[in-house]
C-alpha cells in the first residue's frame, strides 16, 4: 500500500507520517526533506536566490542519496548525513522557492516514485497524492487554522533550540502557503478522493491514530468475491 499524505506546512504532516510508518512497518519518505536537501546544499555553496536559468549548473554537483534504517529514510548530499541543519526556518523557506523550478521537481519526483513504486510506504509532500502517486491506495489531505500551525511550529522550533517568534513564523507560512498554491508546476491541491483531516484541535498520536484506522480499514477490508 502506498499512503499519500499532503497538506500545509505547520499541520504535523511529517510527524503523523512517521508515526503511521512506525505502526504499520512502512518506510516513511518526507518529500519536503529532499526539497531541503536541495536548499541546504545551494546554501553550502553561498547561493540565496533562484535563478532559473543557472539552476542546473549549480546542482550539478547536487548528489543525493537514501538510506533505509527501519522506518525512517536517512538523507545524505554527498558524504554528508543530513539531519537538523534541514529543519533550520530559512531552509525551509528556500526549498520552498526552489521546489517551483520544473526541472529540480522532475528530478525529484522520480526518485520519490524511484522509492515508492514498491509500496509499503508512507509518502508526505505538498504533490503526493495528485502528482507523484494519484493512484495511491490512501490520500490524506491535513488541514488547520493559522494559528494552530504557528503555535505548533514555534513549539517545533523551541525544542530544536532555534529562536524565533510567532510572528516571524506567521509570516513564514504565510508566504510558504501563498507559494504552495500558486505555483505553476504541482501546486498544493487537495486530490478529489483524499481523507481530509483538520489538526487544529488534534492532538499528534490522535492524528496518528486516525490515519491508521483508515489505512487498516483497506488493508483488512474483505476481497471483493
Amino acid at each position: 500500500m502506498i499512503i499519500a499524505i499532503d497538506g500545509y506546512a505547520g499541520t504535523g504532516k511529517s510527524t503523523t507520517a512517521r508515526g503511521v510508518a512506525e505502526v504499520l512497518g512502512y518506510l516513511h519518505i518526507n518529500s519536503g526533506a529532499m526539497y531541503r536537501a536541495a536548499a541546504w546544499h545551494l546554501w553550502q555553496k553561498g547561493i540565496r536566490s533562484v535563478d532559473m536559468e543557472r539552476l542546473p549548473e549549480q546542482m550539478s554537483d547536487f548528489l543525493l542519496r537514501v538510506e533505509r534504517h527501519h522506518t525512517e529514510m536517512i538523507l545524505y548530499v554527498g558524504e554528508k548525513r543530513l539531519g537538523e541543519e534541514l529543519r533550520r526556518p530559512e531552509i525551509g523557506a528556500f526549498a520552498s522557492e526552489i521546489s517551483a523550478v520544473p526541472w529540480l521537481r522532475e528530478r525529484l519526483i522520480a526518485e520519490q516514485r524511484r522509492l515508492g513504486e514498491k509500496g509499503g510506504v508512507v509518502m508526505d509532500g505538498r504533490d503526493i497524492g495528485t502528482v507523484v502517486f494519484p493512484h495511491a491506495e490512501l490520500k490524506v489531505f491535513m488541514k488547520a487554522e493559522l494559528t494552530a500551525r504557528v503555535e505548533r511550529r514555534y513549539r517545533e522550533l523551541l525544542e530544536k533550540g532555534i529562536s524565533t517568534t510567532h510572528a516571524a513564523i506567521e509570516q513564514e507560512l504565510r508566504q510558504r502557503d501563498w507559494r504552495d498554491e500558486t505555483r505553476p508546476i504541482s501546486p498544493l491541491r487537495q486530490a478529489p478522493d483524499a481523507k481530509v483531516l483538520d489538526t487544529t484541535h488534534l492532538t499528534i498520536p490522535e492524528q496518528i491514530a486516525i490515519v491508521v484506522r483508515w489505512a487498516e480499514a483497506l488493508i483488512y477490508a474483505p476481497s471483493p468475491s
